[in-house]
């Protein structure tokens, strides 16, 4: 039953882990010519990621009365009054600023211009041709496990296959009845994942004693249900919301509040309703903290929260608000706070008088709380509402899901989904992989450093358990929770773990703002690390068993090679080029270990365009 709806690298500095010099020089070209090759479809611009952290203003005096009539302290000599929030944006590193550059021009070129949506994604994926020039195969179900997932497996393409295109989507879109995996229950070993703020707060002493870091396990454990969960889509869903609705996990408040804020408002609400999501994030304490409402009040009012509800968090800059409409925002979300680690609201904080925003009428005529409470939910929700947020929500799920560039036509028929079901984001998502936009995209994606190291350790097949021979030391953390704290160490280095944008607006999701030398030859070199499979916090499979049964030739070596990691063929070019790395032929007789090459061989692969897209 139907659902509803070529520019190659610069040249590249020294690779670690290249221990034999006769064939360094050939793997450091071999790996920048394939890891280059990614840049085609991103347009081959070299931008470093440099983010801007963001410059709050000061508190300035509130008017009490009527907000809507305007008053010379409105505003400032950067932002006046009643001028265009998009005019003056906070935020200059959003998609949109990356996406004009020259190689966002580019970009463009390879984006269909059109689709629609049909009775469901299984007759999409049928009805649709891929056009679009790519490396990676045209396979509707390995391009689905490329897109709603952290990284194809043998038993998440056995799975679709099983189940068919819609059935997978609807058992993931169900992930509250997928068992948890070995690796999720293991997640116990993290000892403060479970605790309630209040909890953390009387036991934070203990806590430092024995060196656990609340914020911190919160990443590790995002970490791990990327790696092993079975639930992925919903996964994917949470790093998407960590990212739109974001809130850095190091913040100052983010040791106490942030787990709270993962499990109660992005995984709660991640495949249920945004109004509802954005309703719960206006009344939890971390948001609160980390955008400084508690400091707002009637006679000293912080603008924060309001701009960022507007900027990031509903209608987008372009949504059409003004500096007045800050203003009065900030104005009628008075009173809300944090007392004794508990939401609080504070009558005696909250501005009393007629606010209007955006089209927004209330009289917030009285500072009981009940009464003040129910104003600034139905403006919060007038906004999660409001067809700019809409539009905003579907750019943001077709930049994640089909293209850098989205058709205008996939977005329109997104918001409108959005709207006719009120926010309800299953049917967006329906509607969603519906359209031929989406299963036209094939390759139209670069994976991010952290969905590359993840992506890794999947196909990869690395084990959440101990190596038979790890010496855990007396040490207080299991292997498992070190293990993990390595990775997310990895991924701090690499500039991309989750929740780690230290500003609002979370990490950007297209090519062209991660397009990093460094970071690429740092993944890769974590890559040789893996496959050495010289740790033992985990259990790895050592290079020359990826393959079951390794083929006598050194070509079908590569090719048995490929199917195991990129679940696909190489081009003739860069089976070529991997030949090159161990300096034979397609003929060359080779054993298990590639004549003791097979670490290189496989770094070289995992190096290729078709593990960097996805």
């Amino acid at each position: 039953m139907p659902l509803d709806p070529a520019r190659p690298g610069s040249e590249l500095p020294g690779l670690d882990g290249d221990d034999e010099p006769r064939r360094a020089s050939g793997r450091r070209r071999a790996l920048a010519t394939l890891g280059g090759s990614a840049a085609v479809v991103a347009g081959g611009a070299m931008l470093a990621m440099n983010p801007r952290v963001r410059a709050f203003f000061g508190d300035e005096a509130a008017v009490a009365g009527d907000a809507t009539i305007a008053k010379p302290t409105d505003g400032s000599p950067t932002r006046p009054s009643g001028q265009q929030a998009s005019t003056v944006r906070t935020y200059t590193e959003q998609n949109d600023s990356y996406m004009g550059s020259r190689g966002g021009e580019a970009l463009k070129k390879n984006a269909p211009k059109s689709g629609r949506t049909f009775s469901g994604p299984a007759a999409a994926a049928a009805a649709t041709k891929v056009t679009v020039k790519t490396v990676l195969a045209k396979d509707p179900e390995l391009h689905l496990a490329r897109r709603l997932t952290f990284g194809p497996t043998a038993a998440v393409l056995a799975e679709i296959k099983e189940r068919g295109i819609d059935g997978w989507l609807r058992w993931q879109l169900e992930p509250e009845k997928i068992a948890p995996t070995k690796a999720e229950l293991k997640l116990a070993e993290l000892p403060t994942l479970k605790l309630s703020p209040e909890q953390l707060r009387e036991q934070r002493d203990q806590l430092n004693e024995r060196g656990a870091q609340p914020e911190r396990e919160m990443v590790d454990a995002t970490i791990a249900r990327q790696i092993w969960s079975d639930r992925q889509l919903f996964e994917v869903m949470v790093d998407f919301w960590n990212d739109f609705l974001h809130v850095a996990a190091d913040f100052d408040g983010g040791e106490i509040y942030r787990n709270s804020f993962d499990r109660d408002v992005i995984r709660k609400h991640a495949l249920g309703s945004y109004p509802e999501m954005f309703l719960a994030a206006n009344r939890h304490p971390a948001l609160l903290l980390y955008l400084n409402q508690v400091d707002s009040r009637a006679d000293a009012v912080n603008e924060n929260l309001a701009r960022e509800n507007l900027e990031l968090y509903s209608v987008g800059v372009d949504g059409g608000y003004t500096e007045a409409d800050v203003r009065q925002a900030a104005l009628l979300q008075t009173g809300r706070g944090v007392k004794d680690g508990s939401y609080v609201f504070r009558p005696e904080r909250h501005y009393v008088g007629k606010v209007k925003i955006l089209g927004f009428t209330h009289a917030n005529n009285s500072a009981d709380p009940e009464k003040a409470e129910a104003a600034i939910d139905a403006y919060l929700t007038y906004l999660a509402l409001h067809p700019s947020t809409a539009r905003y929500v579907a750019q943001n799920l077709a930049v994640r899901f089909v293209s850098d560039t989205p058709p205008k036509s996939l977005v329109d028929r997104l918001a409108k989904a959005y709207t006719s079901h009120r926010g309800r984001i299953k049917p967006v998502l329906l509607a969603l992989f519906s359209s031929s936009e989406f299963w036209a995209a094939v390759g139209q994606k670069v994976r991010r450093p952290l969905e590359y190291l993840v992506a890794t350790y999947r196909t990869l097949g690395v084990s959440p358990e101990a190596a038979p021979n790890h010496d855990n030391g007396g040490n207080q953390r299991t292997a498992y929770a070190r293990g993990l704290r390595q990775i997310h160490d990895k991924l701090r280095e690499l500039g991309h773990h989750p929740m780690g944008q230290p500003t609002p607006d979370g990490y950007p999701d297209v090519y062209l703002a991660w397009t990093s030398v460094g970071t690429m030859v740092n993944g890769w070199n974590e890559a040789h690390d893996l496959l050495a499979a010289n740790r033992t916090v985990f259990t790895f499979t050592r290079a020359e068993k990826l393959v079951a049964t390794p083929p006598a030739t050194a070509g079908a070596y590569v090719d048995a090679l490929a199917r195991r990691l990129i679940r696909q063929r190489l081009t003739d070019r860069e089976r070529a080029l991997i030949l090159g790395v161990a300096g034979v032929s397609a003929g060359t007789k080779v054993d298990a270990t590639f004549n003791g090459a097979i670490t290189a061989v496989a770094r070289a692969i995992l190096a290729s365009p078709q593990h960097h897209l996805r």
